[in-house]
């Protein structure tokens, strides 16, 4: 994967599954508490006001999640600010949760991040107009040369391109004719959690694989497996187990399940009515079809029938032709036994005998 230079510097290695993945724990609760072992979660991990709460409540699951994404290893990741935190329990409705985490890396690059659990059809769309809107932050004063990277990296819980599924997927702005960069401020990803199996060596190696298993999650069973190589996985787990038991939190998440459901069945809804009229428009496709071929058919058949009626009429002509003939060879022979009658009596009347001739 082509890193963005312009933002941090070249990986040396990265991050292994022996690897101590987490830094010093600036929250000593963190150490007392521990998820339990097993049971269903209680909040999907692909809840996404729980996926903001985690990544706001613990800056350094944060930076574990933003290292794999981007490949770093930790002493490349100074800091990981939130710019645009919610009051994490405050009421919140469809139009007020703010969907994407904008985060601000080492003080200098912007990377907008965002969990989409259902497909709007919409994502290639907005994560542009996100891209774009976060790039034009050019205050009174700066220079073009001031313009900060900015990268938009969409955790989907759904295929993207059905028709060329990846894991994780990396997109930018290239020369058509030769693959060239043609600016390294500009990076759009996408995780899909729905294809872990296509992670490759390389997604793995920076376990990617595992936090998207962790996203994917349903039960405590699960993350005990996942945390058990990887410190930032179990951090996160810990941090999801308290923020469980906030009533609050937990009410706001409830909430966005309901509204998923919500979506969910309005998406159902529509896919069914826009199955019934494409099953409706082929159907009456296929009749026009039948119809076309019906008429083509009769076509045919008039086009026989007037080619019989046509050797019908020439036929006739024919026949018209040679009754005509034949009354005309009638007549002569009419005339000539007129003539031979009109001879017979002209010899009888001179006294002679027909038959004597």
């Amino acid at each position: 994967m082509t890193h963005i230079n312009s933002f941090i510097p070249p990986v040396s290695s990265p991050l292994r599954d022996t690897s101590p993945l987490l830094p010093s724990l600036q929250d000593p609760d963190t150490l007392r508490v521990s998820f339990p072992a097993s049971g269903p979660l209680p909040i999907p991990m692909t809840n996404d006001y729980l996926f903001r709460a985690l990544l706001q409540r613990n800056n350094n699951v944060l930076k574990g999640l933003i290292c794999s994404l981007l490949h770093l290893s930790p002493e490349q990741m100074c800091t990981a600010e939130i710019t645009n935190p919610i009051e994490l329990g405050a009421s919140v409705t469809d139009k007020t949760f703010i969907l994407d985490i904008k985060v601000l890396l080492n003080d200098h690059t912007v990377l907008n991040l965002e969990l989409q659990v259902i497909n709007q059809h919409n994502w290639v769309e907005r994560s542009l107009s996100y891209l774009c809107r976060n790039f034009d932050s050019l205050q009174p004063g700066d220079t073009y040369q001031n313009i900060r990277p900015v990268l938009q990296i969409g955790i989907l819980n759904f295929t993207l391109f059905p028709e060329q599924p990846e894991f994780y997927a990396t997109y930018q702005l290239l020369n058509v004719k030769n693959h060239s960069l043609y600016s390294d401020k500009l990076r759009i990803s996408v995780l899909n959690l729905t294809q872990i199996e296509y992670a490759t060596e390389e997604d793995r190696s920076w376990q990617l694989n595992s936090w998207a298993s962790l996203f994917r999650a349903t039960t405590w069973e699960e993350l005990t497996m996942l945390a058990q190589n990887n410190d930032y996985i179990k951090e996160a787990a810990d941090t999801v187990f308290r923020l469980c038991q906030d009533e609050r939190v937990r009410m706001e998440c409830e909430a966005r399940e309901d509204h998923y459901r919500t979506q969910l069945g309005i998406q159902r809804m529509i896919e069914r009515q826009a199955a019934a009229l494409e099953a409706q428009t082929a159907k009456i496709q296929a009749q026009a079809s039948s119809l076309e071929a019906q008429d083509a058919k009769i076509q045919a058949q008039a086009s026989s029938l007037e080619a019989q009626d046509a050797k019908i009429q020439a036929q006739a002509s024919s026949l018209e032709a040679q009754d005509a003939k034949i009354q005309a060879q009638i007549n002569e022979i009419k005339l000539q036994a007129a003539e031979i009658d009109k001879l017979q009596a002209w010899i009888k009347a001179h006294g002679y005998d027909p038959t004597d001739i």
